[in-house]
């Protein structure tokens, strides 16, 4: 198995054009069907089980579902031109606490779903120029625009 690189560790490019906003609210409108076809199917004692002290799949998913009030926000943000976007907990903690692996993962999919659509309607309704606003990202130290974030 190839080694995993960290999120945190990840490098991004934002070099591409802002005209490519569609195919990025495409991909992100399909991340709760994709997210079902890999859990869905699968095990309860499969989609729990931690590797050492790795989040189960099933609470990588209910982090998918916590990081959407962090993408809320910056969506906030970005309608109203802030400068600095807000910054990330690092220390996951709302995943922690939220105990992901002691509820149904249909209900973590289904809220993730509800919540996901919610966004890409938001989007969708946004005009094109929209998506290059820029704020500065404090983790990546970097600016951001709206087509970079989605």
């Amino acid at each position: 198995m190839a080694a995993r690189i960290k999120w945190t560790d990840r490098k991004f490019d934002f070099s591409f054009p802002v005209e490519l906003f569609p195919e990025m609210i495409e991909r992100i409108r399909g991340t709760p069907a994709r997210l079902e076809e890999l859990t869905g199917t699968l095990p309860q004692e499969v989609v729990r089980r931690r590797d050492g002290e790795r989040w189960s799949m099933q609470e990588n998913a209910g982090h998918l579902l916590d990081l959407e009030s962090l993408v809320a926000q910056r969506l906030y943000e970005y309608l109203n031109a802030a400068k600095e976007l807000h910054a990330a907990d690092m220390t996951n903690r709302k995943t922690y606490e939220a105990q992901h692996n002691d509820v149904e993962l249909s209900t973590i999919l289904k809220a993730f779903r509800e919540q996901r659509s919610g966004l890409v309607k938001r989007l969708d309704e946004l005009e094109p120029e929209v998506f290059g606003r820029a704020a500065h990202h404090p983790r990546l130290n970097v600016p951001m625009r709206l087509v970079d974030m989605i």
